[in-house]
């Protein structure tokens, strides 16, 4: 018997897979074999599984925290950096607010009107240059090619001379540009 069941159990099919070799000494019963393993293999794999998603699921969660946090850190400290970059300017002005109190104050005791000009020209030099070193620049218009980047056209009259034409021939209200950036565009009239 044991002849037998060694010629049996040699597979010389190739089609054939081992494991599916009639093996006398067995029950017979294939099916019953199997679902247990692949049933235990299984219940093991959906619990591998589970775990690793309720780990995904717990990093997804600190790292939605953490996000949330940076947000509003950073909100909070956008505000006060707004806050503080205002106050700096406020204060530098603070000087010039004092300059023009004691211009006021002697304009109201003195008729000496050369004096009065003499002070508001240094308070309108110190304001300047107080936001020059801010950033602060003129655009120059008079003179100028017409650029829509710099200027904005209130109306067109006719150009004195032919160079003139497309150009800008006065300046009605003047523009700045902080750290070269356009905060304001200059009002001009252009030729035509």
């Amino acid at each position: 018997m044991s002849n037998y069941n060694t010629k049996m159990n040699q597979n010389t099919d190739p089609e054939i897979p081992e494991d599916t070799i009639y093996n006398p000494d067995t029950d017979n019963n294939f099916d019953n074999e199997e679902p247990e393993t692949s049933e235990n293999t299984e219940t093991g794999e959906i619990a591998k599984l589970k775990a690793e998603v309720k780990e995904v699921g717990d990093k997804y969660l600190r790292l939605y925290a953490e996000f949330d946090n940076f947000r509003r850190r950073t909100a909070q400290e956008k505000l006060e950096i707004t806050k503080t970059a205002s106050k700096d300017i406020i204060l530098s002005l603070l000087s010039v607010l004092d300059d023009f109190e004691r211009a006021k104050k002697a304009a109201d005791s003195s008729d000496d009107i050369v004096s009065i000009r003499e002070g508001i020209d240094l308070i309108h030099t110190k304001l300047y240059s107080l936001l020059e070193g801010k950033g602060l620049k003129p655009i120059k218009a008079v003179g100028e090619k017409f650029d829509v980047d710099l200027h904005e056209a209130i109306t067109n009259i006719p150009a004195p001379n032919e160079n003139m034409i497309g150009k800008v021939i006065d300046e009605v209200e003047r523009g700045y540009t902080l750290n070269d950036k356009v905060i304001r565009f200059t009002k001009v009239v252009v030729g035509e």
